[in-house]
């Protein structure tokens, strides 16, 4: 990959375009009723907490990736296997990001076509973006961006005028008190997409001006965390609690529910579009952290045989993780939260900081 660099704007675009781009069309804290949107508020505020322990830990080795962070914190023999984790973690996610891309597209308006082929032509595009360098996703992100937000906003002004929408479904603010609230926030809402900017490691080298790293980070966080709290509003007031609770893809289905003056329908064109988009972020993202990665673990110049290998795996393995979307949904999921998410977003990041801090001091005090 070319020796580029990306402006903190750039870099704004595509995190948080990662953070909120598959995740704004899934419903977050389903069990929680009305309170749905409380769930994803609270989990932004945990949320900036680990975008803090990730700042810090940059600021700890500045220039450096998470992946070359962890032989500086805990030595090169134990650092190994957990490097090789956190690369397939990276390659597992694309994996799973390409797979719901490829279900919503194969039963929504390309019902005649394999799902092969839809993630294989996507994937296709994807890694020749990519082995542009990161210079290129950041343009990318600037243009792909925008179209993304101005479909949200036509999505968001669309449901508000329909005739189902009232606030009153929202009703009664915990009314069943803060314990649905807070299961459904830990572990799920944390890691999905909160913990999920992890990724953002590998992107910080990148960054041409480092002062900007704090802002950049957290900006996504708190900008990311109020979009999705105020699209769980919107669709829970025009869905309702128990609708919004059953559907898988809630956006899809309070924008099919859009109609004016019985002749403008079917708006179901502008979430495909956002669908586009966003995936193009989450995978890109995955995909990039694990060929850096790669490249640097094993101290390859050529990064762009990698990206083609890490293409040729991601394609089957998102066909064949799970036999369907149903069982990714349910156990599949579950297993990839508690076993994966928790302690590779949470639990291993707050442990190297705590050493990488702990052998700071160290080395102030030898110094003086």
């Amino acid at each position: 990959m070319k020796q580029s660099k990306i402006s903190a704007l750039q870099l704004f675009y595509v995190m948080i375009g990662f953070e909120i781009g598959n995740t704004m069309i899934f419903g977050r804290g389903l069990k929680a009723g009305q309170d749905a949107w409380l769930t994803t508020l609270i989990g932004m505020l945990f949320g900036l907490i680990l975008m803090f322990v990730y700042i810090k830990l940059t600021e700890y080795y500045p220039g450096d990736t998470l992946i070359q962070m962890i032989p500086k914190i805990i030595g090169k023999f134990l650092s190994f296997p957990l490097i090789l984790i956190y690369i397939c973690y990276f390659t597992l996610l694309a994996s799973t990001a390409c797979r719901d891309f490829g279900e919503l597209i194969a039963s929504t308006i390309l019902v005649q076509t394999p799902i092969v082929i839809v993630i294989g032509s996507f994937m296709v595009l994807m890694i020749y973006c990519l082995r542009g360098g990161v210079e290129a996703f950041g343009r990318m992100g600037e243009v792909v961006f925008p179209i993304y937000i101005l479909s949200l906003l036509v999505i968001w002004i669309l449901v508000i005028s329909s005739e189902p929408f009232n606030l009153k479904n929202m009703t009664p603010i915990l009314g069943d008190g803060i314990k649905p609230v807070l299961e459904e926030v830990f572990p799920d809402v944390i890691t999905f997409p909160f913990g999920e900017t992890i990724i953002i490691t590998m992107f910080f080298p990148a960054l041409n001006k480092n002062k900007y790293i704090k802002l950049a980070g957290l900006s996504v966080i708190l900008i990311g965390g109020i979009m999705l709290t105020i699209n769980a509003i919107l669709n829970i007031a025009v869905l309702g609690p128990e609708v919004y609770s059953k559907y898988q893809f809630p956006l899809l289905s309070a924008t099919r529910i859009v109609s004016i003056a019985d002749f403008l329908e079917r708006f179901d064109v502008l979430i495909i579009l956002m669908i586009v988009a966003g995936v193009f972020f989450k995978v890109g993202g995955w995909t990039y952290g694990a060929v850096v990665g790669i490249s640097q673990l094993f101290k390859l110049k050529n990064q762009r045989s990698v990206f083609l290998g890490i293409g040729t795996i991601i394609i089957p393995f998102s066909l064949i993780y799970a036999s369907n979307f149903v069982e990714f949904t349910g156990n599949l999921r579950i297993f990839i939260t508690n076993y994966l998410h928790v302690p590779l977003q949470i639990v291993i990041p707050i442990l190297l900081l705590c050493i990488a801090f702990i052998r700071k001091k160290l080395n102030s005090s030898n110094s003086s």
